[in-house]
């Protein structure tokens, strides 16, 4: 089997939040005006913190995949919006609309993984660089203008340009035709790197992708999936706990094609 060789492709397409946004922090951030309403007897104070965020980030999770399943061409802020009066109705508060919706517009404020922003730098000096993100564009903006001001994209691909979500084949298909168009790039010259094996590593690879790039983040708990679990079902090249380890392998194997 041949070793994996980073220097071999064009083009790196990326998961957006969770792999360069730390979107799990970001979430819990915005879910704590709900846990202020919370009463003091209520059985979600027995938790711990960190089981306390656990079990909120898993509910985000299981709510938000089943609406972009059932509304797949609906814009990911009012999916979450959603999301979170769903929450808040699990747990048994009644949340306002206002309240709602600003959930769902927070997703620009979502905090940046801090070796994020000089990751990409330097890995735009050797990949075309492309966002392929369940997201919509104005939430998208909003996060380039914080957490990701100072990284270029060559190519943004959102979920309300493409119609579905991801782990749909629609939108990775859609990635590789236009990388196509836009770029002359073909689907063996891009390395698709993200944190989460459920939406992306694993549709990759039974899409016939080659071997991917999986960015850990200390084993985030949103969609990530076991990956004992689901071995045979992804092509995984390299494993980084960060992007700036990728962009360090990146550099350092570039470098001994120069020498």
């Amino acid at each position: 089997m041949a070793s994996f060789d980073l220097t071999s492709y064009k083009a790196l397409s990326f998961d957006i939040y969770a792999t360069l946004i730390d979107w799990e922090s970001g979430i819990f951030q915005q879910f704590l005006p709900l846990l202020g309403k919370l009463p003091k007897h209520h059985p979600l104070w027995d938790k711990s913190l960190v089981d306390l965020r656990a079990h909120l980030l898993k509910q985000y999770s299981i709510h938000e995949h089943k609406l972009e399943v059932q509304y797949p061409d609906e814009k990911y802020s009012v999916l979450l919006s959603k999301v979170y009066e769903n929450v808040a109705a699990d747990i048994g508060i009644s949340v306002t609309r206002d309240e709602a919706e600003a959930f769902g517009g927070a997703i620009g404020q979502w905090p940046v993984f801090a070796d994020t922003v000089a990751a990409m730098q330097k890995l735009g000096k050797y990949y075309k660089l492309i966002a392929l993100s369940n997201v919509d564009k104005v939430s998208f903006g909003n996060t380039l203008k914080n957490g990701l001001n100072g990284v270029k994209f060559d190519a943004i691909y959102v979920a309300e340009d493409i119609g579905t979500y991801k782990p749909d084949p629609n939108n990775f298909n859609y990635l590789v035709e236009h990388a196509r168009q836009d770029f002359g790039i073909e689907k063996s010259d891009i390395c698709h790197t993200a944190q989460s094996l459920t939406f992306d590593l694993i549709p990759v690879a039974s899409l016939g992708f080659r071997s991917g790039v999986w960015i850990s983040r200390g084993g985030g708990s949103m969609g990530m999936g076991d990956l004992e679990a689901v071995k045979d079902k992804v092509n995984i090249g390299a494993t980084y706990e960060t992007l700036g380890d990728m962009a360090t392998a990146v550099e350092a194997a570039f470098s001994k094609i120069k020498n």
